[in-house]
């Protein structure tokens, strides 16, 4: 197992950013960065760290892709580069660096399987963000006979590459804020084992240089479009993904800490 941190970035501002990629070096050597067509210069912070650790990586879209399309690339660059697994990790503060070394030491036991952040949300956590996202995991529940996912808005994850670059190919779409969900909902239709992990989330505030690229009109209309298409999908894979549920499901559902 050979794993790294991957981090997709847009607009995050240089300060957030450069204080994410820190904290993640400290816990983990090898990160890779990929700047998702920023306008606001906040790769230029990085200068630096980039000077001083080997392991850190920078990859850049010139023009905006989205968070999916920012994976893919880090990911087929990684596999290409003889990693078996990347953790992604938001850019913006919300995942905690600290459970980098936690995801890797599962990771080691379980190489094959998809690791997924349980959010542990704390008070700052904007309702509407919270209660927003129950519908979204219910028809993820529905669409993989209760595999496993857990929360499929939640992005600090770790996924077995061969996994992962399945999934993608697999759709043309996933290539922006429906990347989490679908790709979740797809690698569990292929059997991977997953792991639901707990994990801190904490939502910064603007004075503390928070930074949000959720619309919510725009992006429940993409959530709505992929499930709908996710549906129709599970549909046609219903007998399979019975067959899977009546053998028992996700061999792992219980390994969680």
């Amino acid at each position: 197992m050979k794993l790294a941190v991957l981090i997709p970035s847009y607009n995050t501002g240089a300060a957030l950013l450069l204080n994410t990629v820190r904290e993640a070096l400290i816990e983990w050597p090898e990160v890779w960065v990929v700047i998702d067509g920023s306008t606001d210069g906040s790769e230029s912070a990085l200068d630096p760290l980039l000077a001083d650790h080997a392991g850190l990586r920078l990859l850049r879209f010139t023009e905006n892709r989205g968070k999916g399309a920012a994976v893919l690339r880090g990911a087929e660059a990684a596999q290409q580069a003889g990693y078996t697994n990347v953790l992604t990790m938001d850019a913006d503060g919300q995942h905690p660096a600290r459970q980098i070394r936690a995801f890797a030491a599962m990771a080691k036991e379980f190489p094959q399987a998809t690791l997924l952040g349980k959010p542990q949300f704390g008070p700052e956590a904007p309702a509407i963000r919270i209660h927003g996202r129950r519908i979204s995991n219910a028809w993820a529940h529905l669409e993989t006979l209760g595999w496993g996912i857990g929360d499929s808005l939640f992005g600090m994850r770790v996924y077995p590459l061969e996994a992962l670059i399945s999934a993608f190919r697999s759709t043309r779409f996933a290539r922006r804020f429906d990347f989490d969900t679908e790709i979740a909902v797809r690698i569990a239709w292929q059997g991977v084992p997953m792991i639901q992990v707990p994990t801190p989330v904490r939502y910064l505030s603007r004075e503390e240089g928070g930074v949000t690229q959720f619309r919510y009109v725009r992006d429940n209309a993409l959530l709505s479009w992929m499930h709908t298409r996710l549906f129709f999908g599970f549909l046609l894979r219903l007998p399979l993904l019975i067959s899977r549920h009546l053998r028992g499901g996700n061999p792992l559902r219980q390994s969680a800490p």
